[in-house]
């Protein structure tokens, strides 16, 4: 027989009490920005970009605090992981060389805006600003204006 679950989770690890209220913050942010988008009237991609931009701002807090800085323990790490605080994907992607200022995965991932590549956002500036006849100002998958890690 199976074991049954609890629906509770763990208690968050120590350290995370430093930790909280950024993440409180985002969440704050990220409830804002959900209900503004189911109200906003447009382009259905647009209303989307800014739960991108909070989604990458959370996930690049913890990046920063737990690879750059060293700030946070490997189980306060996990365990933010775990209650899916994060994107893990994302975080798995900023690790791999060329990838270290990726916006989102969606532009990487083939899909039917980005003709089954890359996005556009992905492509140097630099090779941009040279051929004339491409003309970039932002993605149409989460409003990113360049993400490539040689920019």
């Amino acid at each position: 027989m199976p074991k049954i679950r609890s629906t509770k989770s763990k208690k968050a690890p120590g350290g995370y009490d430093s930790i909280k209220p950024t993440l409180d913050e985002f969440d704050d942010k990220m409830k804002d920005v959900q209900s503004k988008a189911l109200t906003k009237t447009g382009k259905k991609n647009e209303a989307l970009w800014d739960i991108f931009r909070i989604s990458h701002q959370r996930s690049r807090y913890i990046y920063e605090m737990y690879y750059k800085k060293k700030v946070i323990s490997k189980d306060l790490y996990d365990w933010v992981l775990k209650n899916r605080k994060i994107n893990a994907n994302l975080i798995a992607k900023w690790k791999k060389q060329g990838y270290e200022h990726l916006c989102c995965v969606k532009c990487i991932q083939g899909n039917e805006s980005n003709n089954g590549g890359t996005c556009i956002c992905r492509v140097p500036r630099a090779t941009l600003e040279k051929n004339e006849k491409i003309k970039f100002t932002q993605c149409v998958n989460c409003g990113c204006r360049g993400c490539a890690s040689t920019d």
